[in-house]
């Protein structure tokens, strides 16, 4: 069995709202528009929180000719490797560029390492992902185009249980424990 595609994904939420199956991506009908964006728009949402497969660990931002730190286009969230902002300096995203907010500029003129949280495509994602995004986009779109009572309730349980599959996923391939907690972490090494 295949992973679950972009184009099946909008055949799924095309499904939950009685239409037909299109064909292709960008088919043009207004249906398959909408439950085109409203995948989209719940990829961006789920991604934004930042996961394992889409967070980018201590990734090293090289300043261009005139000083600035460019962020990728597919950039959602970033941020400093260091734990605390510094006395001369404080760098947050602005825009699609860095900006120190101490010295009011966005000339930064030396290479930092920062975490961040990337936009992927709907088929780099692991299938635990997919399919929650599917099931999720699929609710919203049933929700905003027939608002049956009774729908809602059996596609919310698929939510939850794709949302339940996301996070165990998540899980195992963190592989935390009770220590990679930042409070648990000073707790305990307070006692020694």
């Amino acid at each position: 069995m295949n992973l679950t595609t972009q184009l099946e994904a909008v055949n799924t939420l095309l499904a939950t709202i009685g239409e037909s199956p299109v064909n292709a991506l960008n088919s043009g009908l207004v249906e398959a528009s909408d439950a085109e964006q409203t995948l989209a728009n719940v990829s961006r949402e789920v991604q934004a929180k930042g996961w394992s497969f889409n967070t980018d660990l201590t990734f090293k931002l090289t300043p261009d000719a005139s000083g600035e730190l460019k962020l990728p286009s597919n950039c959602l969230h970033v941020d400093t490797t260091a734990l605390r902002m510094g006395t001369e300096s404080d760098l947050v995203q602005r825009g699609m560029r860095m900006y120190d907010r101490i010295k009011n500029t966005y000339a930064i003129n030396t290479t930092i390492e920062v975490d961040m949280v990337m936009l992927l495509g709907f088929e780099e994602l692991p299938e635990a992902v997919r399919r929650y995004i599917t099931i999720r986009a699929a609710r919203i779109l049933q929700d905003r185009s027939l608002g049956s009572e009774s729908l809602h309730s059996y596609n919310s349980n698929d939510e939850h249980a794709a949302w339940i599959a996301l996070v165990q996923n998540e899980a195992d391939v963190e592989d935390l424990n009770i220590f990679d907690n930042y409070s648990v972490r000073e707790i305990a090494h307070s006692y020694r």
